[in-house]
């Protein structure tokens, strides 16, 4: 089922012998736009710490209780490696992590289990980075709060905002971007899926989509807080194939 990020922050997260914390965000792999950590904000339990916590760890939701159950302890979370989660994750963080914790093995370098398996990733996407300190953490990991609000450009013009994401809840690959367009295109919101982007520049916060304004203006109808259909995703899929063989 497709569910947006934003209805997923604020979820409790459950130990096997007690409440861990809530979610505060997530971080996604802009490379195959895919959630790679759920960031818990633990508050009084262990003085205001964040973690991380892999998609891997968690058991069978709860969406009616809105709980995210995880297969650890409440002493594990506790003795896991500290990260400072407003600052970059580096690559020697996360392998203390997966050393840490019995999530399998690097998502860089072999498999996650089944977390983003079977999805397209973009070809030839183009990534302009934000210049950072030469420091070895991964540039690839982005949050989906600092994601919100990114200007969305068509080839000739802009389109709107980014106001959320919505993910596969069964793989956690990111498969739509909910763009509000605001005054462009009054009363219409839209989807565009990674795969119809063509550029991201982290520095100005903009996406380019390969695609014009009245091309995007005349996608299929998306209808906020209604459930995705298999008919309309098929329908708006097939809409992008047909304009880009045009």
């Amino acid at each position: 089922m497709k569910r947006k990020i934003k209805s997923l922050i604020g979820f409790t997260i459950h130990a096997t012998d007690g409440e861990i914390g809530k979610v505060k965000e997530f971080y996604f792999d802009d490379r195959t736009w895919t959630i790679r950590y759920i960031i818990v904000e633990t508050g009084s339990w262990l003085i205001g710490r964040k973690i991380l916590l892999s998609p891997q760890a968690l058991l069978t939701p709860d969406w009616e209780k809105q709980t995210f159950p995880v297969n650890l302890t409440m002493a594990q979370i506790k003795d896991s490696p500290k990260i400072d989660t407003d600052k970059p994750i580096s690559r020697q963080h996360e392998m203390d992590l997966y050393g840490y914790y019995p999530w399998g093995n690097y998502y860089w370098g072999g498999s996650m289990g089944n977390v983003g398996m079977g999805m397209s990733y973009p070809i030839g996407l183009k990534y302009i980075q934000k210049k950072e300190p030469d420091v070895p953490h991964d540039s690839h990991l982005r949050s989906t709060e600092a994601i919100s609000g990114y200007n969305i450009q068509a080839t000739d013009g802009g389109i709107g905002d980014v106001e959320d994401l919505i993910i596969n809840d069964q793989t956690w690959a990111i498969d739509y971007l909910e763009v509000d367009t605001g005054n462009c295109f009054p009363g219409k919101k839209v989807l565009i899926a990674p795969k119809w982007i063509s550029e991201i520049n982290w520095e100005t916060s903009s996406v380019i989509v390969n695609a014009s304004e009245d091309q995007v203006k005349n996608s299929p109808k998306y209808i906020d807080n209604q459930a995705l259909s298999d008919s309309y995703e098929t329908d708006l899929q097939n809409y992008y194939e047909y304009i880009k063989r045009k």
